[in-house]
């Protein structure tokens, strides 16, 4: 992965994401929902979210639990000030790259939503975080699976490396009991192709690497989105495929 490409599209992205992320914004609430079915009321006393963002997911665990300490984390600095009513206190904020595992042990509860497809290795992340945590805690996340934006992927062979559920389930049931597994699949529609792009262009999502768009590149591939992905009800489709776990340490 391009650490370096991917924060500067995300920080690019970062004032139009609140407004056009709507499935993330979806997603983010089923999480903290499942958090709150699945995770102990007693381990959210410390803890650690992984890739904040602007904040979606963040404000939605806000809204139902209190830490002693949640330490949010992201790659971009340029997100700190979506958090400025947040910071202080018991919240603060650190920027840096996750995958180093630099963080605090004696974590109760680490939480990641929608940002682990753009690691390197999220299986080793995942498995890292273990200690990392206290001796009961939890892991949650929600990725994406592989047909996410699998629209995108076929017309230009471009796209991330994403594991799929039982791929997941495997790596880490080497460290945890895993007491929730799911995924689900979401179709978009959008008027034309290049609605699609703008959308994934100002929520930051356009590849791990550079992409030149010519006009004559972009005529070939509106044509062939609407040849092969019509939605039934007019426009082209783009689809999502979250995936949601929660584990817990052994």
């Amino acid at each position: 992965m391009d650490k370096a490409l991917i924060r500067h599209r995300f920080a690019k992205a970062s004032g139009s994401y609140p407004r056009q992320a709507f499935v993330q914004r979806d997603i983010a609430l089923r999480m903290a929902d499942l958090i709150g079915r699945y995770v102990s009321p007693d381990s959210h006393r410390r803890v650690l979210e992984i890739g904040c963002g602007t904040g979606l997911f963040t404000r939605a665990y806000l809204h139902r639990w209190c830490p002693e300490r949640l330490v949010l984390n992201d790659l971009c600095p340029e997100v700190e000030p979506y958090f400025a009513d947040l910071l202080g206190g018991q919240v603060s904020f650190v920027a840096k790259d996750a995958e180093a595992l630099d963080f605090p042990s004696g974590q109760d509860l680490i939480m990641s939503c929608s940002a682990l497809q753009w690691f390197d290795a999220p299986e080793r992340f995942l498995l890292g975080c273990r200690k990392l945590l206290s001796g009961r805690g939890y892991l949650a996340f929600s990725t994406f699976g592989p047909r996410n934006a699998e629209e995108i992927r076929a017309l230009t062979d471009a796209g991330l490396p994403y594991r799929p559920l039982d791929e997941l389930k495997v790596a880490l049931s080497e460290a945890y009991h895993i007491v929730h597994a799911s995924e689900a699949c979401v179709q978009l529609s959008f008027p034309t192709p290049l609605d699609v792009l703008r959308h994934l262009k100002d929520t930051g999502v356009t590849g791990i690497r550079p992409c030149h768009w010519t006009r004559e590149k972009l005529a070939d591939f509106s044509m062939r989105y609407a040849g092969r992905y019509a939605a039934s009800g007019g426009g082209v489709t783009l689809t999502y495929h979250p995936i949601y776990i929660i584990c817990v340490k052994y």
